[in-house]
């Protein structure tokens, strides 16, 4: 073997290793980036990922950082849609609105109607304590305010149903 063949040689394996290194220090830098998003708050894995990549990371890298996360269980859908319900409704938001939400985080159907039951009472009383809290324990004087009143709820995300019994119980 020549000088010439074995320099080229160990410039493949020194370029591969280079290569290898400069994936290894990306993948370290989108973890890191992941956890710090994760040690605020809980996500969704597709808003997880969606955050990294619109930084501009390598999507196949932030792909299996993401996996990586959900092996070890550091980021889930399961436990981001139970605080997340849980925040959202205690803010005053109804399900129809916090359904909507969780659909744009990436949310499956599967996994939000395991945590969020809209025929559940408790929305009934949280849209009651919602219209009483806006607008206070009186009744609706005509109409106009009826549908105001209404309006807000729906906005807030309530059915008609639960905005039905609530003015109706007013």
């Amino acid at each position: 073997m020549s000088g010439a063949e074995t320099e080229e040689t160990a410039g493949v394996g020194d370029s591969l290793l280079s290569s290898e290194s400069r994936h290894l220090n990306v993948h370290n830098k989108i973890r890191k980036k992941a956890m710090d998003l994760l040690m605020r708050r809980e996500h969704a894995v597709a808003e997880l990922q969606k955050k990294l990549e619109a930084r501009d990371y390598d999507a196949t890298i932030v792909a299996e950082v993401v996996a990586q996360l959900m092996d070890e269980e550091l980021v889930s859908d399961a436990r981001f849609t139970e605080a997340f319900v849980r925040y959202r409704g205690n803010n005053g938001h109804g399900p129809q609105r916090i359904r909507s939400e969780l659909r744009e985080r990436g949310v499956s159907e599967k996994i939000q109607a395991a945590y969020l039951d809209v025929e559940d009472s408790q929305w009934f009383e949280r849209a009651a304590q919602v219209r009483s809290k806006r607008f206070g324990n009186a009744l609706p004087e005509d109409f106009k305010e009826r549908a105001r009143q209404a309006r807000f709820l729906q906005y807030r995300g309530f059915t008609s149903e639960q905005i039905r019994e609530v003015l109706d119980d007013v």
